[in-house]
């Protein structure tokens, strides 16, 4: 009786719960419907892009789940910043372009992360879609953000206890989206203390809510190491790309909002 009522209750959770693991940031895991030179291209087609806007770091974002599993409100699953770089080729060439520092899963335990720097073809070969997400900051707030990446602070922010659903309010948990907005306000006000960062974020940044229903919110945990809610308050929030832009905007810091698609240009 227990073990049909287990099998039952499974495969509930199974159909109607697994949709909440939609911030997901695996390295190059997904079955994508695009060849390896279409990835290539359209890396190529971001990076142009960015250099044209004379872009030396920016935020840039891919969809790693379809988008119709994802919750409203939600239109990316992975953000990195790209750095514009000196890549050095296994032939020892020496070239420029961008580098992509990321907060990934770790990918033999999905509930830690790990920081790893990658390269834009790499980036979008985690997609399932080719389309990106670009913030270019003001040139002030660029400068910033190198400094803080130049000092390590990246390294000193990054919490590997990984949760999908982090609450950007909290410590407790991190995903990519979480850090990523932890060093934008390291930058801002020139400090690496994860409390006064947390107070900073909490007295000016509006987080994404998120409707999960109380027997998802129960059960999630239990099928999925990478989904906490024990962060969180009655109202799920999430940081996402859409979000931070949001901020960017409102404060003065954005340079340009963009998504792109090969063939395609959206000017937000």
């Amino acid at each position: 009786m227990w073990h049909k009522l287990f099998l039952i209750v499974f495969i509930t959770f199974v159909t109607l719960v697994h949709p909440p693991a939609f911030a997901g940031s695996e390295q190059a895991t997904v079955q994508s419907d695009f060849s390896f030179e279409e990835a290539a291209t359209f890396a190529k087609h971001v990076e142009k892009y960015a250099a044209q806007e004379g872009a030396r770091i920016f935020i840039l974002a891919r969809l790693g789940s379809p988008q119709e599993q994802l919750p409203e409100g939600i239109h990316f699953t992975h953000v990195g910043l790209a750095v514009y770089s000196s890549i050095q080729t296994q032939e020892g060439v020496t070239l420029k372009g961008y580098a992509i520092h990321n907060l990934y899963q770790d990918p033999k335990d999905l509930s830690r992360s790990r920081l790893v720097r990658d390269y834009p073809l790499d980036f979008f070969l985690g997609a399932v879609q080719l389309k990106a997400g670009i913030i270019i900051p003001s040139p002030a707030l660029q400068q910033k953000l190198l400094s803080v990446l130049d000092q390590g602070i990246d390294q000193s922010l990054h919490n590997p206890r990984y949760s999908i659903i982090a609450n950007p309010y909290s410590s407790t948990y991190q995903n990519c989206t979480e850090h990523l907005l932890d060093l934008i306000f390291a930058a801002l006000y020139a400090t690496d203390s994860p409390v006064q960062i947390k107070a900073n974020q909490r007295a000016y940044f509006k987080a994404q809510p998120i409707e999960i229903s109380p027997f998802k919110r129960l059960l999630a945990p239990v099928f999925s190491s990478d989904i906490q809610m024990n962060d969180q308050g009655k109202l799920i929030q999430v940081a996402t790309f859409s979000t931070i832009g949001t901020f960017l905007k409102q404060y003065g810091l954005i340079q340009k909002m963009t998504i792109l698609e090969p063939g395609n240009t959206s000017l937000n």
